[in-house]
């Protein structure tokens, strides 16, 4: 996605942007699921996303959403309220369910409509702020919360 601010360059910002383009591209298969009717798949790809979202989520919220929370609190509690609506709906999959309700591939698609307006906040704003803003103390406190929460994604190739 983007790539103007130099941000990315950061371990931690390449990594979270990693995850969120993962996002993106399981994302792109829920329509054709939906209009083929296949609502496991739809289920199936819940699941993915959620692997991939939870350590994400967790630096995120452990590392790099406090260290931007005294100078950016309604941005970054408005976030967090959009982590909790996605988690939500994507609960429903959780553990091998194919959610029987007949209104929840509607609920999936648009909580991932969101999660991309999400990710385009992080992107074009969370994360050149961060860049312009935090200090090493504040970036080496993502990098621990990353080194406990690890990674859904394999390692880029060198």
């Amino acid at each position: 996605m983007c790539e103007y601010c130099g941000c990315q360059s950061l371990a931690s910002i390449d990594e979270l942007t990693r995850e969120h383009d993962e996002v993106v591209r399981l994302i792109s298969h829920l329509r054709p699921a939906r209009r083929n009717g296949d609502i496991a798949r739809m289920a199936e790809l819940a699941r993915r996303i959620t692997t991939v979202l939870v350590p994400h989520t967790r630096v995120e919220e452990h590392g790099l959403f406090p260290a931007m929370a005294a100078d950016f609190p309604d941005q970054i509690a408005a976030l967090e309220a959009e982590h909790r609506q996605v988690e939500s709906v994507l609960a429903e999959a959780a553990d091998g369910v194919t959610p029987a309700d007949p209104a929840w591939p509607d609920r999936l698609l648009e909580a991932m409509a969101m999660l991309r307006d999400h990710i385009l906040k992080e992107q074009d704003g969370v994360f050149p702020a961060a860049l312009a803003t935090l200090g090493t103390e504040e970036w080496e406190a993502v990098d621990k919360v990353r080194a406990e929460a690890g990674t859904a994604l394999p390692r880029p190739a060198a």
